[in-house]
């Protein structure tokens, strides 16, 4: 929202002229209903009851708020020359009319014209009305339409004014432009067609104004406090002379500086916005825009408006494309098409792919753009020439067009790859002298462990002896955590420094766990720096291990795993563990799938369930689903994995929420909030994540200290999910921890995961959102006592097999599918959808070094070459 200062309050005609270039009809994204502030009244003194009949009118204001009178400031007269509205035939003359037309006077003398009436229209048409937001009654931030009451006239019953414009909230003055019209249904309402916040007139509306949440740190009661200590002078202390903050009683020297340094930037914030919103913008909008360039919004903005949408999380090339044409970008702009191009591949590695195929890249961008195919193809020409891009023809014939990092990034990956698996002299004594005293070393982990490994388990320890680069993989059951553990004991054995990784916290407290031994993330590991935002540990610095084995490597996106390798050094050994029909990284690529498919990295793949993991229904199911075959339900009480049939969305809703809250907190003493998760293929829908969550918390954490931002609402207690990577605080995409503190007052929350506390600021909470219920993509690398997963037809864009074989492997004790049987059968037949167009098998197949032992073959379906979808 934009700040108003004492200038603008003082110089009416500079505030027209600043305001008029910042009307706008844009919005964000989520829906709100029925969101008020209560409301007060002040009795005035004799002048300001003279005052504040001024207001019933709706003049403009420019005078500043009268301290004693808690009232209206005397609206100052037009500039010199300026036609007043008699002057310009615009005094209303439609039927209905409201009093307070354009060219009265103000009761009790004044004899100064108004600006701008209650309702300055000419007959029916366009009309200017002026008034503050009483209530937001309904509000749909993903197309930004609303539904608001205004108070046009004290006393009289609120306006309704509705459609597409700019977040505001309860308290503040706004000016619109539209035209009155009559709905059937809801009566008269004034349908906007652009909408300004102004300067609050009074002192009870900036009180309202600055403790509406549009100051971090300032909610009602230190705005209360803050008007109260200097009254009509308040918006020039912010503005000039905020260290005076501190003499506001209950405040503090420290927390008068925050705020201080909020205003400041919720001023800056505003110069954005008057900007922006000038060409289709939103408050939301500019917010990101600010923390995303600072000072230099504007001017980035204005040069470049397409890096909006590949620079600003949560701006999609649509809205970079609304400023850029606005501030006078051509449809047939080379600039554009080139914008579209790179937003198009960015939108297919957001879906895993790292490369598209020319044709089909020309003629998606061309259908974004509205353009001709020839048109975009000679803008990736112009990006390849200017190494935005690099294109490339394939063995297969195809021609591939990377962006520029991921294509680095996958040469530099297969290249340190089969670096690491050439043989030097070196490395070779060190393999001979780990082979000879792998029976030794195997028979001391038995004979200290108590267990016996199978002969596939035997030859994965042999394997890891002979090879410095080793893949493990499948399913549960089959043995993964055994066999890390003695090759661990293998390479303790040998006396080489090892260190544990995985890719995310949860995971990596999963194989410390396992193992009895520190694992870390491979941020961690990798000691990324959050202010260079780049990796310590890299080829000329690597990590200090002599073997390197990491977990949950499915989860390994192309970024990741080059940044692993170069950061491995020469000698070291390393070894990939994971289940590779899981669902691919979240990141782009498919690196263990590329690996394994390449035939070059010697890989163990195990598929033999052991004795103890065969009475397991969930490990049985696991395989059943892995081969196509639908799973089975246990009969009776007791059981770990049960199939409840449901083919309606609503019914499926109800069930879902009777189980969480009932059933198997009562039936297996699972804490409902901590122990059972909700795993949904999508987050739209009755029974997608969105819906879920609403009714989980509602049912599960009905009360207590909230704070709402845009359709989100977090209460203390909640169970929530980090949505992107913030390395600055190392909170990663798909953390999961519980709000522990909550200050409504200054709209900002504290939320533990595992073992830290994270605080996060009003601006920030747009970063979480409730985990009672997530999506399946999320779940990866996590484990959880007990699993719901809902598999409908509504689902049925999102299924597939490796979808449902990842939620049902991510339980530990239960499982719980609430299923139409038709969807199951839609899900285990679709083996495609999760495919991923990539080249780096073929990189690594290429030029291949030679390679001491055999590496296993996987079927031909997952060895299959990805496709676009």
């Amino acid at each position: 929202m934009r700040s108003p200062s004492a200038d603008a309050i003082r110089s009416p005609a500079r505030k027209r002229r600043s305001e008029a270039a910042a009307c706008s009809t844009s919005g964000s994204s989520g829906t709100r209903e029925e969101y008020h502030a209560p409301r007060r009244t002040r009795a005035l003194p004799p002048a300001g009851r003279r005052l504040h009949a001024a207001l019933v009118q709706g003049s403009q204001r420019s005078g500043r708020p009268d301290r004693a009178a808690r009232g209206a400031a005397a609206p100052a007269p037009p500039p010199d020359g300026a036609p007043r509205p008699h002057e310009r035939g615009e005094r209303p003359g439609g039927a209905g009319e409201r009093p307070g037309g354009a060219g009265e006077r103000p009761p009790g003398g004044g004899g100064q014209q108004r600006l701008f009436s209650a309702r300055e229209a000419a007959g029916n048409g366009p009309a200017t009305v002026e008034g503050e937001v009483a209530r937001v009654t309904y509000e749909n931030e993903s197309s930004g339409f609303r539904v608001l009451r205004v108070e046009v006239a004290p006393g009289a019953a609120p306006e309704v004014w509705v459609g597409v414009f700019p977040q505001v909230v309860p308290g503040t003055r706004v000016r619109a432009t539209g035209r009155y019209e009559r709905d059937p249904k809801h009566g008269e309402q004034l349908k906007v067609e652009t909408l300004l916040p102004i300067a609050p007139a009074t002192l009870d509306g900036l009180e309202r104004y600055l403790g509406s949440g549009m100051v971090q740190g300032i909610g009602p009661a230190y705005a209360k406090r803050i008007v109260e200590a200097f009254g009509a002078e308040t918006l020039e202390i912010l503005d000039r002379s905020p260290e005076r903050l501190a003499e506001v009683p209950g405040l503090g020297q420290r927390r008068a500086q925050a705020v201080a340094k909020a205003w400041a930037a919720q001023r800056a914030i505003g110069a954005i916005m008057i900007f922006l919103q000038a060409h289709g913008a939103s408050p939301a909008l500019a917010s990101r825009i600010y923390k995303r360039f600072g000072p230099h919004a504007i001017d980035i903005v204005s040069r470049s408006p397409y890096r909006l949408a590949l620079d600003v999380w949560g701006i999609g090339f649509k809205t970079a494309d609304r400023i850029a044409r606005s501030i006078g970008v051509r449809a047939d702009s080379p600039e554009r098409a080139q914008a579209g191009v790179l937003q198009t591949l960015v939108d297919l590695s957001t879906r895993g792919h790292t490369l598209a195929e020319r044709p089909e890249l020309a003629e998606l961008a061309a259908a974004m753009l509205e353009r001709d195919a020839a048109e975009v193809d000679g803008a990736i020409d112009a990006l390849a020439a200017s190494g935005h891009v690099r294109v490339e023809a394939l063995s297969t014939g195809e021609v591939a067009v990377y962006p520029k990092d991921l294509y680095e990034a996958e040469v530099r990956l297969a290249r340190r790859m089969r670096s690491l698996l050439g043989d030097d002299e070196d490395g070779a004594a060190g393999d001979a002298r780990l082979a000879e005293g792998v029976d030794a070393a195997i028979a001391a982990f038995e004979e200290k462990t108590k267990v016996s490994l199978a002969p596939a388990q035997r030859s994965a320890v042999e394997q890891a002896a002979r090879n410095k680069v080793l893949v493990i993989t499948g399913g549960p059951g089959v043995g993964k955590t055994t066999i890390v553990r003695a090759i661990l004991a293998l390479f303790d054995r040998a006396r080489l420094p090892v260190r544990l990784a995985a890719p995310t916290g949860r995971a990596a407290k999963r194989m410390s766990e396992a193992t009895g031994r520190e694992a870390v993330t491979l941020h961690r590991l990798l000691e990324f720096d959050p202010k260079q935002r780049k990796f310590g540990r890299q080829r000329g610095r690597p990590i200090e291990a002599a073997a390197i084995v990491v977990d949950e490597a499915s989860m390994l996106d192309l970024a990741l795993a080059d940044a692993l390798l170069q950061a491995t050094s020469d000698a070291a050994r390393l070894v990939l563990v994971g289940d590779v029909d899981q669902l691919p990284s979240v990141g782009p690529g498919a690196v263990l799938r590329d690996v394994i498919a390449s035939g070059e990295v010697p890989t163990v793949r195990l598929t033999q369930i052991f004795r103890q993991a065969e009475g397991s229904l969930i490990v049985r199911n696991a395989h059943r689903i892995h081969d196509g075959e639908a799973p089975e339900g246990a009969r009776g009480p007791g059981g770990e994995f049960y199939v409840i049939e449901r083919t309606e969305a609503e019914a499926a809703a109800e069930l879902i929420l009777h189980l969480v809250t009932e059933r198997i907190a009562k039936g297996f003493g699972l804490d409902p909030r901590r122990d059972v998760q909700v795993l949904t293929p999508m987050h739209k829908g009755e029974a997608g994540a969105i819906a879920l969550n609403a009714r989980l918390q509602a049912a599960l954490n009905p009360e207590g200290p909230t704070v709402t931002r845009g359709a989100r609402t977090l209460r203390l207690g909640d169970k929530v999910m980090q949505l992107r990577n913030d390395y600055d605080r190392e909170v990663y995409n798909g953390d999961v921890g519980f709000v522990t503190e909550v200050n409504a007052e200054e709209r900002k929350l504290q939320v533990r995961f595992d073992d830290r506390e994270v605080s996060y600021e009003e601006a920030e909470l747009e970063e979480l959102t409730l985990a009672y219920a997530t999506s399946i993509h999320k779940s990866q690398g996590s484990e959880y006592p007990a699993v719901i997963v809902p598999i409908l037809t509504q689902h049925f864009v999102m299924l597939s097999r490796n979808l449902i074989y990842t939620a049902v492997t991510r339980g530990k004790r239960l499982v719980v599918l609430v299923a139409d049987p038709r969807a199951v059968s839609l899900a285990l037949a679709e083996t495609r959808k999760e495919e991923r167009r990539t080249h780096l098998a073929e990189r690594l197949r290429s030029a291949a070094p030679a390679r001491s032992g055999p590496a296993r073959e996987l079927k031909p379906a997952l060895a299959a070459g990805p496709r676009l979808d």
